[in-house]
């Protein structure tokens, strides 16, 4: 039931609820006219094919109405506080973007920096002007990049403070006009009919559009381009299968695993881990600066990364033992998270390609788009104990992953 009420309706209607043409009770009420009627009034032309109801049933009408507009509300006052609640919270997520983006930032152009000085002091004299000047490049681009980082952070933050305080009126009035109408639906017939202007609000509010901000995605901000000693710290990586588990087939060469859903017969081995379709890299580190690519193409949900080595990893291996990146394809779209802790990355597009840098003095590991030139995530500041190695998982299958498959590349070949 939808109707568009006069704002003047309180007007045309008489407190003692009396026909002020007649002076005979008002007992009926035109729709149309939105005012009281008399027997007589419904005879005169003015009304002829109005609808007019009793008015008991024409309050009862406006209670229906009333009631569906409630629970209108109700849910659009639910809506509005889970999107305040979600402002609230991007609001906290967009700082802590900001800041790991600005860390990621600096660790990467430090880094670009420290490879480059280090190979240059092997040939100084030669490539000294070389050096000044790419120097002066990654810190006019760190700079360039930090700085719209900052803009599109405080740019992002404003929009969101002013959806909360759109979003806070637009509740403040849902819940205003809900507790009014509650109210109203208690009245008598004839005061209801005299209230029936409440409609015009509740539509205005029915009519408003509540929607979080439009925000702009800090991965415009990631780190383009590679380092140019990347491809000469490239390893040999193998993978070692005696840690490979029973749903894994490695190839020949060791460089490539694929997952099938039959568990191979395999013999119980310390080192084989059971909780996830994981295999590690023969190869291990202990310091020094490491460089390897996989090709995750042919995999829907993956795993990549470092992990603590160990003696017995038999059952659930540490989480704070690993950095991993991992990627996954979800309908069509992909998504990718970091851990630890476990982080959402801001990438929308499939990859093709992944690298890994690990700088075991610095504490530093890096996933890369090789494909894309850029970025992924870093890692900075950490601490490692011990022995490290590559860690290569494929997700456990459920029937319908039997071709996905990692490869590790071969290193490059200088020209």
């Amino acid at each position: 039931m939808s109707k568009k009420l006069n704002p003047q309706l309180q007007h045309n209607i008489r407190e003692d609820a009396c026909c002020e043409t007649h002076l005979e009770p008002a007992q009926l009420f035109c729709d149309n006219d939105q005012v009281t009627l008399c027997g007589k009034c419904l005879q005169s032309q003015e009304h002829k094919n109005h609808m007019v109801y009793g008015i008991q049933e024409a309050a009862e009408n406006y209670r229906k109405l009333f009631q569906e507009i409630l629970n209108t509300l109700r849910m659009k006052l639910d809506v509005a506080k889970s999107i305040l609640t979600d402002e609230q919270e991007r609001m906290r997520v967009i700082q802590e973007e900001e800041q790991n983006f600005k860390t990621m930032i600096e660790s990467e152009y430090s880094m670009q920096f420290r490879l480059l000085s280090e190979e240059n002091e092997l040939n100084f004299l030669r490539l000294l002007n070389h050096l000044n000047r790419f120097a002066t490049e990654l810190e006019e681009k760190s700079q360039e990049m930090l700085q719209r980082l900052h803009f599109l952070g405080r740019e992002n933050m404003n929009k969101l403070k002013e959806s909360e305080v759109k979003i806070s009126e637009q509740l403040c009035s849902l819940q205003r006009i809900i507790s009014e109408l509650k109210n109203k639906c208690a009245e008598s017939a004839l005061t209801l009919l005299r209230i029936a202007t409440f409609l015009n609000r509740s539509e205005s509010l029915l009519l408003q559009c509540l929607e979080p901000a439009h925000i702009t995605d800090l991965s415009s901000c990631q780190v383009r381009g590679m380092n140019p000693m990347l491809p000469v710290l490239q390893r040999h990586i193998t993978l070692d299968p005696e840690t490979a588990h029973p749903c894994l087939v490695l190839s020949e060469d060791l460089r490539k695993v694929r997952i099938r859903n039959i568990q191979q017969g395999k013999p119980c081995h310390p080192g084989r881990l059971d909780f996830s379709a994981t295999v590690m890299g023969l190869e291990s580190f202990t310091s020094g600066r490491h460089y390897w690519e996989v090709d995750v193409e042919k995999a829907t949900k993956w795993q990549l990364g470092i992990s603590e080595d160990s003696a017995d990893r038999r059952g659930n291996m540490p989480e704070a033992s690993k950095v991993l990146l991992t990627g996954s394809l979800m309908g069509t779209s992909y998504t990718f998270w970091v851990f630890p802790p476990l982080k959402k990355v801001c990438l929308r597009k499939q990859m093709l390609k992944v690298g890994v840098f690990l700088d075991y003095e610095y504490g530093q590991i890096s996933f890369y788009n090789v494909t894309e030139r850029s970025l992924v995530y870093n890692f900075s500041s950490l601490t490692f104990q011990g022995v490290l190695r590559p860690i290569f998982s494929l997700c456990i299958p459920n029937g319908d992953m039997d071709s996905d498959s990692l490869t590790i590349s071969l290193p490059h070949v200088p020209s």
